[in-house]
């Protein structure tokens, strides 16, 4: 015992040894472009997250997200933006992600105020035609790259690994989320609330539905626009298949396995649908059913999604009120007495 005894100390100092630089990169290395695709996903279950604020079921996100992709693309690649990036240099990123903040602020607007008239599934029926016509229109334009899409996408900033692209998302990730949490408590964030909860009852207190629903559906397109801008250097191309009906489908399950009713929900069934698929890897096909069971089970057993399931048990049980006492007895009038 003598002689292993050091041995085996020697072997726990191995153990607890932190890791090393190298151990650091080889991990970022690994999984950075799932770290960062975590929370590309988690943004764009924000974006959803905004419109249903105000109680509307917009599925419109993947247009928007397509949109800003293109626009950057484009801008990025295309000769005849070559002056504008020659005179820009590293800022012809941040131009981009502007750029795609005000078209998808601008085709929100015209897209919400007459669909927004519409309501529940008539609304989602709404704005899945509006992706499907957005990828029709890119499926047949020669500036768009047609059916083959735009390649060769210069990376942002000069980034040489995909794992930097977290110092991109993560900044916004926070930026939204500050956002979301300031909107919740002022008068645009209760007047959400108000329409979302009873939306005849709102107007009847003077609050405008249909300003206001715009507005929340403007915040979700800008939202889903900037993170589509993003989106494109990341991934060097950028085609039709980007905004799909499968995409809305997608978003609106980060938002329903997470939970709609907190801001933190869709970042979190974000990050966790984008990366079941990796933890399962080990799997093979089986990994697309058990995907597929998470959704069921989420949707049957977690009505209000994980954080709604989460603040329940964390939230203390209501005190039992004492049984009131049994009222006395009363007695009627014996056999034989005389009334």
């Amino acid at each position: 015992m003598l002689v292993l005894f050091p041995a085996s100390l020697e072997s726990d100092q191995n153990r607890m040894t932190p890791p090393t630089p190298e151990d650091t990169m080889d991990f970022l290395q690994t999984y950075g472009f799932l770290i960062v695709t975590m929370l590309q996903q988690g943004l764009l279950g924000l974006s959803l997250y905004f419109p249903l604020m105000a109680g509307q079921l917009s599925l419109a996100s993947p247009g928007f997200y397509s949109l800003g992709g293109y626009i950057a693309a484009i801008l990025l690649t295309a000769p005849q933006f070559a002056p504008w990036r020659d005179a820009l240099g590293g800022w012809i990123f941040p131009v981009s992600w502007l750029l795609s903040a005000l078209a998808s602020a601008l085709l929100g607007v015209l897209v919400g105020i007459p669909a927004l008239r519409l309501r529940g599934i008539y609304l989602a029926l709404a704005t899945i035609a509006f992706v499907q016509i957005l990828q029709v229109l890119s499926l047949n334009l020669s500036i768009t790259g047609g059916a083959v899409g735009l390649f060769g996408i210069p990376q942002a900033f000069g980034f040489v690994d995909r794992w930097q692209y977290v110092f991109v998302f993560l900044p916004t990730v926070l930026i939204v989320l500050l956002f979301a949490h300031r909107l919740q408590g002022s008068r645009v964030g209760r007047a959400f609330r108000a329409i979302r909860e009873d939306e005849l009852a709102a107007d009847a207190m003077g609050i405008p539905p249909t300003r206001y629903k715009v507005l929340a559906f403007v915040i979700g397109a800008v939202v889903a626009g900037v993170v589509g801008a993003m989106s494109a250097p990341f991934l060097n191309t950028w085609n039709a298949r980007q905004g799909t009906f499968d995409a809305s489908i997608a978003f609106l399950a980060y938002t329903l396995i997470g939970g709609s009713r907190s801001m933190w929900g869709p970042l979190l069934g974000g990050a966790l649908l984008a990366s079941l698929p990796e933890l399962l890897r080990g799997l093979a096909d089986w990994r697309l059913v058990i995907n597929g069971l998470v959704l069921v089970v989420a949707s049957l057993y977690l009505p209000q999604g994980i954080v709604g399931a989460l603040g329940r048990l964390r939230r203390p049980a209501p005190p039992q009120r004492p049984a009131p006492p049994a009222p006395p007895a009363v007695r009627g009038p014996a056999l034989g007495d005389t009334p």
